[in-house]
C-alpha cells in the first residue's frame, strides 16, 4: 500500500469569528458527521478518521459503495453521515462504534451512511494535492460526474459570501457551520489552513475524572465500590497543553438522567490515577467544600464535546452544556487551541494573505 497514503492527515481549519468579505474564498457546508479519508487501491477501500483511525469496518456499506465507481484508485476527503429525515443523526453514527460485527451489519442495513465529498487528492495513480483548490474542485465534479454511485454525493460549495450567510443561518441540524477555503491553496495535510464559522462555541475535552452526585443514590450500590452506590453527578474536563499534560478546565452535569446509572458503570471502570497531570480539580479555596474536593480520577480516553460561553484564565467560566459523545476523536487532539479567541477579519487577512 501507498505508504504516502496511509500517513495522510486531513486539512484542519481556525475557527473565526465571521466569514472572510474579500475575494478569493470558497465556501463549504461543514457537515454533522465524521471526518473521513476514502482510499480506493482496485478492490481494497480504506476508510480513516481525522485521529486516524480504521472506518471501514463500521461502515461496510460505504466501503461496497466505493467499490461500485469506474475509477479503480483515488482519495476523497469527506464526511460520512447518516441521513434520518431531513437532519443528520450523530447519534447513529455513534451507534456505529460498535465491537459486534452482527449489530453492525444489521445498522449499515437499517440506517446506510453516505460519503458527502468536498475534495479530491488522488485521482489515477496522479496526486493532486499540490494543485489549488479551485483545480481541485473541477477535478473533484468530474469525479463524482464520472462515478454515479448512491451514497457518493458531491458537497455544495460556493464563492458567494451571501450564499454561505444563509447556509450559516440555517445551521444547527444538518449543517455545523461553514467552512471557507483559500481557492488558490494547495492542499496542506494536517495544516490549519481552512477556517472554520460556527453558530455556537464548542469544544472537544477529555474526561479526566468525575464527582458523584451529592444526594441521588442508586437502589443497588456498586459492588467494589466505597461511594454506597452513589451515580454519576459531574464529568470533569480537561484539555492538554503544549507540553502534552492534561489540565482541568471545567465540568459538565447536563447528564440525561435515563444515561447516568449506565454511565456511572462504565467510569467506575475506567477509574485509574492520576486523571489530570496538570493543573488538577478541588485545589484549595474558600468557595470549595467538601463534595466538591473529592473526585475519581479517569484513564484519559473518553472524549465529550461540550458547549461553553466564556473562558477565562483557560477555564470555563461556568458550567458547561454537554452535547454528545465523540468517539471518533482522539484524546489527544483536545487541546488548548480550540479556547483560542475566534480570528477577526484582520488577522485573517494577515494569516492568508487576503
Amino acid at each position: 500500500m501507498d505508504k504516502k497514503v496511509e500517513t495522510l492527515a486531513p486539512m484542519e481549519a481556525l475557527l473565526a469569528a465571521e466569514l472572510p468579505e474579500d475575494e478569493g474564498w470558497q465556501y463549504e457546508p461543514k457537515w454533522d458527521g465524521f471526518r473521513c479519508l476514502a482510499r480506493r487501491e482496485g478492490e481494497e477501500v480504506t476508510l480513516t478518521s481525522k485521529s486516524g483511525k480504521p472506518l471501514a469496518r463500521y461502515f461496510p456499506e460505504v466501503v461496497e459503495m466505493l467499490r461500485g465507481t469506474r475509477e479503480k484508485q483515488y482519495v476523497l476527503d469527506g464526511e460520512l453521515i447518516i441521513p434520518m429525515g431531513d437532519a443528520l443523526s450523530f447519534d447513529a453514527l455513534q451507534l456505529r462504534l460498535h465491537p459486534a460485527e452482527s449489530r453492525i451489519r444489521k445498522l449499515s442495513g437499517e440506517t446506510p451512511a453516505e460519503l458527502m465529498a468536498f475534495d479530491l487528492l488522488e485521482v489515477g495513480g496522479k496526486s493532486l494535492s499540490a494543485d489549488p483548490l479551485r483545480a481541485r474542485r473541477k477535478a473533484l465534479e468530474t469525479f463524482i460526474a464520472r462515478n454515479p454511485v448512491p451514497g457518493l454525493l458531491l458537497s455544495p460549495a460556493t464563492t458567494s459570501r451571501d450564499t454561505a450567510l444563509g447556509w450559516l443561518h440555517r445551521s444547527g441540524g444538518a449543517l455545523d457551520g461553514v467552512i471557507a477555503k483559500r481557492l488558490d491553496l494547495e492542499y496542506r495535510s494536517g495544516e490549519q489552513a481552512m477556517i472554520k464559522v460556527k453558530q455556537q462555541r464548542t469544544a472537544d475535552c477529555v474526561v479526566g475524572g468525575f464527582r458523584y452526585a451529592e444526594k441521588k443514590r442508586r437502589a443497588q450500590p456498586v459492588r467494589g465500590t466505597g461511594e454506597h452506590g452513589s451515580e454519576v453527578g459531574s464529568l470533569l474536563l480537561g484539555l492538554y497543553d503544549d507540553q502534552g499534560l492534561l489540565n482541568h478546565v471545567g465540568f459538565t452535569s447536563a447528564i440525561p438522567a435515563k444515561e447516568r446509572p449506565a454511565l456511572t458503570k462504565d467510569l467506575e471502570a475506567l477509574i485509574e490515577p492520576p486523571g489530570f497531570t496538570g493543573s488538577a480539580p478541588g485545589g484549595p479555596s474558600r468557595w470549595n467544600t467538601e463534595r466538591t474536593t473529592q473526585w475519581q480520577p479517569l484513564k484519559p480516553v473518553l472524549v465529550v464535546e461540550v458547549r461553553y460561553d466564556q473562558v477565562t484564565g483557560r477555564r470555563f467560566r461556568h458550567g458547561t452544556g454537554f452535547l454528545r459523545w465523540r468517539p471518533d476523536k482522539d484524546p489527544k487532539q483536545c487541546t488548548f487551541q480550540q479556547l483560542a479567541p475566534e480570528l477577526r477579519p484582520s488577522e485573517l487577512k494577515e494569516l492568508f494573505g487576503s
